[in-house]
Formats: structure tokens, C-alpha cells, sequence
């Protein structure tokens, strides 16, 4: 008979490079998902849903070389979500190949309503599906994960009959989708426990959980979900995602680890046991927020539990007086527990390039010498220019470097001309595709939509700027600013960011980065040539 893995600690599943990216404007290209599956294989993740490999070549392309670059025999495993459609399954299991633990991640509604409007199917239909699919993914891996989409609003005695025939059909793992967000967690936990006690196979296979944000409830459902039996959780890096997006990754490991003490009797484990409920290396938190922040453009906001700019800040006198005595007094964590510190580095102007490439490894980057060789020549740009420089700056420094656009378009020179008086005048210099320095100069309302429209005069590219947001790294006049746009062409969303101590210049480079992007996915065929598949394509669990 089939057994259960070991149950007495949580898997995490990060779907971010899925169900996050398919957030609107997240969309990120195949290096980046590289660089964000990497940095979840440093952050311990146990398994990264790389992609959905049939929705588009670039899905496809972006699943494979995660499973040939992460999905080595020590690192985690790389799954692909796929439709309980024999294409897709198919197109799952050959990006996988390289991976050296594949999983396959099919799903297929179960609620009435999805049944009666999206599938126009019968319930004994789904369930003939659902057990078919699921012995055809197996024909290509162990390890088969199945998701009865809407489960949260699904009759709970059709729900066991699916899971059981599921599992009976080889189903390793099977995952409980919230998938509007709907749940209490009190309902929730229930359904964990309706579950446990009613499928009579479900000692085979882990019990997973995946929920949506809609209510802001997420984190609390998944919570209560392990109480009552969940393994898994399926979340995302800053809650990204659909919607008002997914549990977030750093919010339930934090949890876990703060209050593991609450926890572990649920787990199976004595109540005093130290040993983390995850394999998460909790001090890279901090640094793949930042990650999936810069390269998907979404921003986290200040008030954000864990990550967010103020969840170690403290302004009420009361609460000062009490950090300074005793940071227990007012903090329930340490920020150092998620790699997130204020120290100042010794390095300045007359640091050597070994000195600097050694505190770049202190700080977990891990970088091609030619990386290193472009961040330190930033790095004297920037010692020029301030007394001090911070792990931030240093951060700042990197991710501006690394995570680059395709450099189609480079920008040469911006120079503005502005005042309470006068019309605020830009010009600007792009260096084009073929080598050809193109100038003009344009008005606007102000200095970065004067930049704006003067570049626009030189590009050529329609588009629709539709975010535009400044951040100070560290405080003081000399601060690096980051500038982090979003632009629209037709349905699809461009993002670009980078960092400099002139927020002016920050602002143009950050809208040359984001039309690299776009001028980057007008010439792909890809982006011309969608593959027509089944609407149902990007609705997911």
C-alpha cells in the first residue's frame, strides 16, 4: 500500500513564477523567472511551480531551463500546472525532463457553478476526467498533484468522491483550492477536516491548500488548514497574484517560526521542540522580496507584515523607549531573522574590487565575476557621491546591474530644464539598436514627463504609462532613489525600474528599461504569434 510522506512539517509550495505572474503587470520574461527560481532555491522553497507550460512557447522555454538550472537532484522540486487536458499534461511532462524531481500539477473544476457555465459538464463527467488525467500524468512522472478548482464551493460529498478516485488514479498530493478567495477560516478548516475524515484513501497522499486574498483572509484559512491536517501550502512571494492575490510565502513561514511553539502539537511534534516547521532559510525573506518586487514591478507597500518598509520601523516615543530597552518589548521577531539589517559598510571610494565582491557574498548575492566587475564600477560611482553607503545602496546597486531589460535602446544623456517659472524642457540621446545616436527634446508638465515625451519622440512605440512610483532606499539628501514604472500595450503589461542618486536620471532609465521590454516582445514571434488554445488557459486553482 501507498504511504504518506512524513506529515510533521509544511511543505512550501511557491507558485509566484504562476500564479503570481499572472498578476497584471507582472509578466516577466525568461531570465527573470530564472533569477526569481534561483533565488526560491537559496530560499529553501520545497517546490516551485515554474509555469503553466502549454499556455505560450515562452511558458514552455521558461519551465524548461528552471528545470535544467534549478531542478537539480538537491534542490527542489519543478512542477507545471496543466489543464486535465491530455495536451497540456503532455507539454508538462516534456518541459519537465530535465528536472530532476518533475512534478505535474492538473486540475479540472468541481463546483456546480463552474460546471453549469465554464465547463458545461456533468458532475459524473468531471469525475471520469479528473480520473483519467490524473493516470495520464502519472504515465510520466510519480509525482501527480490534482487541484478540484473552486473546491471551497463545491459539494463536499461530490469534492471526496473526486479526491478519492484522484488518489486511487495515482495523485501524490492533493491541493484545496479557495480559488475566489470565499472561506472563513473556520469553513476552511473544516473543509481540511471534512476531508481527512471522509476520503478513505487520503493517507496517500499530502493534503495541499491554495487560496486567494479576496477577503484578506488567506494567510489566516491556511493557518487554520494546518491545524487541521494541510502538509502543503501553495503561496506566493509578497502575496502576488490574481486578484488581491495570493497567502503570502513570508507571512505563513514567519508565523510558523514566530509561533511554532502553538504550532507544533498540530504537527505532531512536543509542544517545546525548537526545529523549524519549514525548510525555509527564513534570512533570505527579505532579500527575494526585494527580488520579485524589482522584476515584476509590483511595489510592496510600506505597512506590509514582514517585508514592508515599516515592519521593524517604530515612531510612537513610547514604543522607541521601549525597542531601545528591549526590542521584545515592542517586536515579536528580529529583523536580522529575515536578512534584513542596518548595517553600514566600511567600504568607500578607495575600497579594492576583492573587498567589495567579498561583502556582496556576505550579503547572499551570488554573482558572475563579469556581474560583479559592472556592480563595482556603480559601486565607485556611488562612493563618489555619498559619505556612507549602506547594504542597502550596495542592494540597490545589484539589482539595478543584474536585472536589466534587454539593452535595445540605452539611454546616453538626459538633461532637464525646469523652475516655478519656466516650461519644464528635456532633452534627451538614445543610443538606437543599429548604433545610431538619436536626440530630441520635448515639453511637459513637468521634468519626467517632458523625459517621457521626448523618448517617446525617439522610440516609437505606442503605450499607455500607467504607473509611476518613487521609493528612497535610505534616508538622507543622498539617498538612491528607485523608480518603478508599469506601461500598457494593448493587453499586456511592461514594467522597469532602476536606481540612482538623481531620481531624474532614475526616472529615465527605468522607462528606457521598461520600452526595452516592450520593443523586446514586439519583435518576438511569440508575441505576435500566440498559440490559440482553450480559454480557460490562464483561469487557474
Amino acid at each position: 500500500m501507498k504511504t504518506q510522506p512524513s506529515t510533521d512539517r509544511i511543505i512550501i509550495f511557491d507558485t509566484t513564477l504562476r500564479d503570481g505572474e499572472q498578476c497584471p503587470g507582472a509578466t516577466l520574461n525568461v531570465d527573470e523567472k530564472l533569477a526569481i527560481a534561483r533565488q526560491l532555491a537559496r530560499l529553501g522553497v520545497d517546490v516551485i511551480e515554474a509555469g503553466f507550460a502549454y499556455a505560450s512557447p515562452g511558458d514552455f522555454e521558461a519551465v524548461q531551463k528552471i528545470a535544467q538550472a534549478v531542478g537539480t537532484e538537491d534542490g527542489p522540486v519543478i512542477c507545471s500546472l496543466a489543464r486535465a487536458i491530455r495536451a497540456d499534461i503532455s507539454a508538462a511532462a516534456e518541459a519537465l525532463k530535465p528536472a530532476a524531481k518533475g512534478r505535474i500539477h492538473t486540475f479540472i473544476s468541481t463546483s456546480d457553478i463552474h460546471l453549469e457555465y465554464q465547463l458545461r459538464k456533468t458532475r459524473a463527467e468531471v469525475l471520469a476526467i479528473a480520473e483519467e488525467m490524473v493516470g495520464y500524468a502519472k504515465s510520466f512522472v510519480t509525482d501527480v498533484e490534482f487541484s478540484p478548482m473552486d473546491a471551497a464551493r463545491s459539494d463536499p460529498e461530490y469534492l471526496y468522491q473526486v479526491l478519492e478516485r484522484a488518489i486511487a488514479a495515482g495523485a501524490t498530493t492533493v491541493n484545496i483550492p479557495d480559488t475566489v478567495g470565499y472561506m472563513t477560516p473556520c469553513e476552511f478548516g473544516g473543509l481540511i477536516k471534512g476531508i481527512k475524515d471522509h476520503v478513505p484513501n487520503i493517507d496517500q497522499a499530502i493534503i495541499s491548500v491554495h487560496g486567494h486574498n479576496d477577503l484578506g483572509l488567506a494567510v489566516a484559512n491556511f493557518l487554520e488548514a494546518v491545524k487541521n491536517g494541510a502538509r502543503q501550502l501553495e503561496c506566493t512571494i509578497n502575496g502576488i497574484g490574481e486578484r488581491a492575490g495570493n497567502a503570502s510565502l513570508e507571512e505563513l513561514v514567519m508565523a510558523l517560526h514566530v509561533r511554532r511553539q502553538y504550532f507544533n502539537p498540530f504537527v505532531g511534534r512536543p509542544v517545546a521542540s525548537e526545529a523549524p516547521l519549514t525548510n525555509i532559510d527564513t534570512r533570505q525573506i527579505y532579500k527575494t522580496s526585494r527580488l520579485v518586487s524589482n522584476l515584476t514591478g509590483m511595489l510592496v507597500q510600506p505597512n506590509k507584515a514582514i517585508v514592508g518598509a515599516n515592519a521593524f520601523a517604530h515612531e510612537s516615543g513610547i514604543h522607541q523607549d521601549g525597542v531601545l530597552k528591549n526590542k521584545l518589548t515592542y517586536e515579536i521577531m528580529d529583523a536580522q531573522s529575515i536578512g534584513l539589517t542596518d548595517n553600514q559598510i566600511v567600504l568607500g571610494k578607495h575600497s579594492g574590487r576583492h573587498a567589495f565582491g567579498a561583502r556582496l557574498k556576505e550579503l547572499g548575492f551570488e554573482l558572475s565575476e563579469t556581474e560583479v566587475n559592472k556592480a563595482f564600477l556603480k559601486f565607485k560611482d556611488l562612493a563618489d557621491k555619498k559619505k556612507e553607503i549602506s547594504d542597502w545602496d550596495l542592494e540597490a546597486i545589484v539589482n539595478d546591474e543584474i536585472q536589466q531589460a534587454p539593452e535595445i535602446f540605452r539611454l546616453e544623456l538626459v538633461q532637464v530644464s525646469c523652475g516655478s517659472n519656466a516650461r519644464p524642457t528635456a532633452t534627451i540621446t538614445l543610443i538606437s539598436p543599429t548604433g545610431e545616436e538619436l536626440t530630441d527634446a520635448a515639453i511637459g508638465t513637468g521634468p519626467v514627463d517632458a523625459i517621457y515625451k521626448a523618448i517617446n519622440r525617439v522610440v516609437n512605440v505606442p503605450n499607455q504609462l500607467i504607473e509611476y512610483s518613487v521609493q528612497s532606499v535610505t534616508a538622507g539628501i543622498d539617498a538612491i532613489g528607485e523608480v518603478t514604472i508599469r506601461l500598457r500595450y494593448n493587453d499586456r503589461m511592461f514594467s522597469g525600474h532602476a536606481a540612482n542618486t538623481d531620481i531624474i536620471v532614475a526616472s529615465a532609465q527605468a522607462y528606457v528599461n521598461a520600452l526595452n521590454r516592450l520593443y523586446a516582445a514586439l519583435q518576438s514571434s511569440s508575441f505576435n504569434n500566440q498559440p490559440v488554445v482553450n480559454q480557460t488557459t490562464t483561469i487557474s486553482p
